[in-house]
């Protein structure tokens, strides 16, 4: 199959920090071929780079009228390609926004020379919300297993390669249902399968797709307490989502390990404390807004990749992680 280009150089697009960051819990990184295979808008990509372009196949897809990925039309091609620039937000020239977070902050001026290209994902609001309640008192492979379970129970069989078969991501409407939160429990999602069902019951009630395109328009600290009416979803969460698929860029979820980073380098009265605190997670993103900007979220995730590999060697079940090549 023949591979599509976007012109997109490695300093603007750092696959390997971007889908391995904790954003998104569907790419998985094959290290023989220096590929992802991942799944977002109802649709299978497999993705690679060379120095000037990111590389792209759609493997499969619930968007095209035809049963053959060969066949697509001029139009549907065209589709696929935008799909994949808004996914990783490719209309913001990067190299500005970095060059000028690092004139406000040393920190980031050190982090960002290995963590170059950092995306912020922009991700369908469903798949986020729920993915992030999964996340809950969890890791990462954990939460990509539970992700996994949700698609192929409730999701849509998008289509097999090698021998692998690939599901969407459940619509709203699926996890609606009374009888949901007991399938959840016996599949391990213990007490977030409650979380699960309510909120997909509240949504649908609200409005569903309609509701969430609401929140976009909102500013984003009125989106944010939106989210927060729904059941299971607190500060972190409703963060994440406003940050991650809401385009609310200023939004900055604040757990564990951002707290870490906080204290250590910035809001050294904080550090020692046992809990965050409404008061400081407040003060936390207050202070990240007034340094970086409206889009705070987006910076302070660079330092958060930063922070990733102590995050990854918390992991219970630390797996293998994909290593970066010496030439890129």
């Amino acid at each position: 199959m023949t591979w599509n280009k976007i012109k997109c150089s490695r300093c603007e697009l750092q696959l390997l920090g971007t889908l391995n960051g904790g954003q998104s819990f569907r790419w998985n990184y094959n290290n023989e071929t220096d590929e992802w295979t991942g799944i977002f808008s109802k649709t299978v990509w497999k993705l690679r780079q060379d120095d000037e372009n990111l590389q792209y196949q759609v493997m499969g897809s619930l968007l095209n009228k035809t049963s053959k990925i060969s066949e697509l039309t001029t139009i549907e091609s065209h589709m696929f390609k935008n799909l994949l620039e808004n996914y990783f937000r490719l209309n913001y020239k990067l190299g500005d926004y970095y060059k000028k977070w690092s004139e406000k902050d040393e920190l980031f001026r050190k982090a960002c020379k290995q963590f170059y290209g950092i995306r912020m994902l922009y991700q369908e609001p469903v798949e986020n919300l729920f993915s992030f309640i999964c996340s809950q008192n969890n890791h990462i492979s954990r939460i990509s297993a539970m992700v996994e379970k949700l698609c192929k129970h409730y999701g849509d069989k998008i289509c097999e390669h090698d021998g692998k078969t690939y599901f969407s991501f459940p619509d709203v409407d699926k996890l609606k249902h009374p009888q949901i939160e007991s399938e959840l429990r016996n599949l391990g999602f213990g007490y977030r399968a409650k979380f699960i069902q309510k909120s997909a019951a509240q949504i649908v009630e609200w409005g569903g797709e309609q509701w969430f395109k609401s929140l976009q328009e909102m500013k984003y600290k009125d989106a944010r307490l939106e989210l927060m009416k729904l059941c299971g979803i607190g500060p972190k969460v409703a963060d994440c989502i406003c940050l991650m698929s809401l385009n609310h860029l200023e939004a900055l979820p604040v757990d564990t390990h951002v707290y870490q980073i906080a204290a250590q380098n910035y809001l050294p009265h904080l550090k020692g404390k046992k809990n965050v605190t409404e008061k400081m997670y407040s003060e936390i993103g207050d202070h990240f807004r007034m340094l970086y900007g409206d889009m705070a979220g987006w910076a302070h995730t660079v330092l958060f990749c930063a922070d990733l590999k102590k995050f990854q060697q918390n992991d219970e079940q630390e797996e293998e992680k994909p290593k970066k090549k010496r030439k890129k």
